[in-house]
Formats: C-alpha cells, sequence, structure tokens
C-alpha cells in the first residue's frame, strides 16, 4: 500500500497507542520501549521515537522511563469524539447491528487509506485487529469506495497512481485504477457500494457516504457479514445505510463537534 514515512509513521503510531490503550482497559502490564517493540515486531529505535512524539502530544505518557500508560490528551481527544454527530454514529452503528445483526463501521480517508472511526460493539473487541484506527486500501474496500463518490475518473487514477495492488486484498479486488473505475461506475448505478470479496474472503461490505451539506462527503458508513447475510438483501441494507447516513450529515450540519 502506501509506503511513505508520514504513511508508516501514522499507522505504526496508532499500533503503539493501541496497545497501550488495551493494556491498560484489561489490567495487563505496561510495556516500555523494548517490550513494545517485540509486542509489535517493530525496530526499537523507530518505537522509541514514536513513543517520545506519542509523549510530545501527550497521547502517552511515561515517568521515570517506566513503562508507557495512557496520557492526558488522549483522554482529551476522546471527549471531544464522544459529542455530537460522532456519539450519535455510535448510536446509529448500535442500531444497524440491532436491525442487521451485521458488523457496522464509520471510516474517514487519508489519501488513498481508509482509516476506521467508529465500529460496533460487535466488530470491535479488546485483542481484535479490527480497532479504531486501522488502515484499510481505499480501494478494495466499501468504505473507501463510498469516499470516493464524488471522484470523476481522473481523480481517481491521480489518487492511486503510485499504488501497488499486488498481492493487496481478496480474491476479487481491483488491480488497476481501470478496475476501481469500473466497479465504482457499477456502485454509481445502484446508489451504494457492495465489495464483494475484495478486502477479506467470503466477506461482503455495502457501504454508503456521508454528506455534509456544505462540505461534501465528510465520512463513510458501511455494515459488513458473510456473503450468505448480505448478498440477498444489499439494497435493503443500502436503505438502512443512506437513512443513517442521513441522519449524522444532519446532525453535523447542525454544529455537532
Amino acid at each position: 500500500m502506501d509506503t511513505s514515512p508520514e504513511a508508516s509513521s501514522l499507522a505504526q503510531g496508532l499500533r503503539i497507542v493501541r496497545v497501550v490503550v488495551d493494556r491498560e482497559k484489561a489490567g495487563k502490564q505496561l510495556l516500555g520501549v523494548s517490550q513494545l517493540a517485540a509486542e509489535l515486531d517493530m525496530d526499537q529505535s523507530r518505537v522509541s521515537r514514536l513513543t517520545q512524539e506519542l509523549c510530545d502530544l501527550r497521547l502517552l505518557e511515561r515517568r521515570e522511563r517506566g513503562p508507557f500508560r495512557v496520557g492526558s490528551g488522549f483522554f482529551a481527544l476522546a471527549a471531544t469524539l464522544n459529542t455530537g454527530w460522532l456519539r450519535d454514529a455510535g448510536a446509529e452503528l448500535e442500531a444497524l447491528v440491532a436491525a442487521t445483526g451485521l458488523r457496522a463501521r464509520v471510516s474517514v480517508r487519508d489519501g488513498f487509506r481508509v482509516i476506521l472511526l467508529l465500529a460496533s460493539s460487535n466488530d470491535s473487541r479488546a485483542g481484535s485487529f479490527v480497532q479504531p484506527g486501522m488502515v484499510t486500501p481505499v480501494w478494495c474496500t466499501g468504505a473507501g469506495r463510498a469516499l470516493l463518490w464524488d471522484h470523476k475518473q481522473h481523480a481517481v487514477e491521480v489518487l492511486l497512481s503510485d499504488v501497488n495492488f499486488v498481492g493487496v486484498g481478496g480474491p476479487r479486488a481491483a488491480h488497476s485504477t481501470q478496475d476501481v473505475w469500473e466497479l465504482m461506475v457499477r456502485d454509481k448505478k445502484q446508489g451504494f457500494v457492495a465489495a464483494v470479496e475484495e478486502f477479506e474472503h467470503s466477506i461482503v461490505e455495502v457501504a454508503v457516504p456521508i454528506r455534509e451539506a456544505q462540505d461534501g462527503i465528510l465520512a463513510s458508513l458501511s455494515v459488513l457479514g458473510s456473503s450468505a447475510e448480505v448478498a440477498s438483501r444489499a439494497g435493503e441494507l443500502a436503505d438502512a445505510l443512506h437513512q443513517a447516513a442521513t441522519r449524522l450529515g444532519s446532525a453535523r450540519a447542525g454544529g455537532g463537534a
């Protein structure tokens, strides 16, 4: 996927924060630099640099060269995110779970990466790789293509010009920018994205954009399940997603954080 230093640092920094948060929530022993490096299979010098930056941002804290714990900045950020439309998004995700029995997510885009912002309770569990901050490709996920919904063909080609498609995604993932565009043309005809086995084997993701009137696409809303759970009712699921996305877009436009 993305090999730029910025993308790598973002993903690795989020992984470090996730490990620290999960261990503290679970009451497990906290870790120092060398232990984090071993846990994440990362170079120790890189972990040292990234944790220092995270401490500078107050997302982590460390006393007298002891283990890392969650910093005050993390809690301040969490409190900010738990207001307005994002607070409403959590409720909408759980409502989708109750109505569909599927996993549900809210995601945002960073270049040709998708960053998971919120996941439903049946999707994001302690120890699971599905956690806020998880990074996936924009071209072979339903959430990703929903975030590209307003892009013209040339914009898609420019965005994905440096992407290496080889070895990324599931058995039906796109292997070129032309493949991605053809999928988007198909998606637009049906009014929603249906990514069938494009990122994970046997998994279908149905997704729609969340729009804010003045700022265009704010995020994407999606549900995921097995082919048997999703394929025959993709249109019905899309209707539920569109309704929830409209409510969330209205909440954002109404001044929510």
